[in-house]
């Protein structure tokens, strides 16, 4: 069972950067892909980024890609959403969620995601 828990999630203006974190909680971390998914009001949830194990490999939605990076430190049992240039766009409810125990594949389906954290409202003004 892995517990997650996002935060630093708040309101910012629009060209404006924000940290994510997810903090898990259990020994099995650096053996668990690991994603962030978001949702806007009204909306679907939505592939955002996903990372391996070690971070060797990451996938990027298109619509964040050269703007957000994820990253994760497996001694901290943490993994981050570094998310700059914000735009109004970007407004949603950002969701960490861990894949189960040593499925080793990046994937960009919500479904696939067994762990889900509360979430954390990212606001981002114009």
């Amino acid at each position: 069972q892995v517990q997650l828990v996002e935060s630093g999630g708040g309101l910012v203006q629009a060209g404006d950067s924000l940290r994510l974190s997810c903090a898990a909680s259990g020994p099995t971390f650096s053996s668990h892909t690991m994603a962030w998914f978001r949702q806007a009001p009204g909306k679907e949830r939505e592939f955002v980024t996903a990372i391996s194990w070690y971070g060797s490999s990451t996938s990027y939605a298109d619509s964040v890609k050269g703007r957000f990076t994820v990253s994760r430190d497996n001694a901290k049992n943490t993994v981050y959403l570094q998310m700059n240039s914000l735009k109004s766009e970007d407004t949603a409810v950002y969701y960490c969620a861990a894949r189960r125990f040593l499925i080793q594949s990046i994937s960009i389906l919500s479904a696939d995601y067994k762990y889900w954290g509360q979430g954390t409202q990212v606001t981002v003004s114009s």
